[in-house]
């Protein structure tokens, strides 16, 4: 296999079905710009780097490829699907309409120990920044504004957010943690626990959109 072949995934085991842990994995790549749009990826090569037969490896692309992730090429393997500028302009627009506002609506002081629960997430999301972990980082930030937004009660909404933040690429990532700017956006999250603790619906709202702007000027690092 030529070295620039070879992503940087990781093994997987057994707790959740090989195909769910593949397609998981596969889809931080796709984020982190680990798997670039244009390059087309055989199973059976990312099988041998998962350390697992190619079926799984396969159905998994097929979830993604439902997703608008990937598409088949025939005989091939799958590529990865390319954003505009305009796609990303119009995700990060969707994102501001539900995500600032839904937050904003958390802030509440009397839902601290809410709030606090996902602190450790929080904290594991600078870890990961600092360490230039990106996989590690694109899965914690995940969690955490899934975890977040499911505090709203809205089963729906999260599950948009969720397709939403998975069409995302955030190609500019491995930029930012080589120059050590990535600690900044990563903190973001421990700023707003602080915000929502505090009950102040409008900081939080202003510090939401912001965190979602910056990254979109993560996308646009790519």
């Amino acid at each position: 296999m030529a070295a620039e072949d070879r992503l940087d995934l990781p093994m997987v085991g057994e707790r959740q079905s090989l195909r769910e842990q593949v397609a998981h994995a596969l889809r931080a790549a796709l984020i982190t710009g680990e798997m670039r749009p244009g390059v087309v990826y055989s199973a059976p090569v990312l099988a041998a780097q998962f350390g697992v037969s190619a079926t799984p490896v396969r159905e998994a692309m097929l979830d993604l490829a439902k997703e608008g992730l990937v598409e088949a090429v025939r005989n091939k393997g799958f590529r990865v699907t390319e954003l505009s500028d305009r796609d990303l302009d119009e995700l990060t627009e969707i994102r501001q309409l539900i995500e600032v506002p839904t937050v904003a609506r958390l802030a509440d002081s009397s839902r601290a120990e809410e709030f606090e629960r996902l602190r450790p997430i929080a904290e594991e999301i600078v870890a990961a920044s600092e360490r230039g972990d990106l996989l590690a980082y694109v899965d914690a930030d995940l969690r955490f504004h899934v975890e977040l937004l499911s505090l709203c009660g809205n089963a729906h909404l999260v599950s948009v957010v969720r397709d939403l933040r998975n069409r995302a690429r955030l190609y500019g990532l491995s930029q930012l943690s080589e120059r050590g700017t990535l600690g900044g956006s990563a903190r973001e999250h421990l700023e707003l626990l602080d915000g929502l603790k505090s009950g102040d619906g409008a900081a939080v709202g202003h510090l939401m959109a912001e965190h979602i702007g910056h990254v979109r000027g993560i996308w646009a690092e790519h």
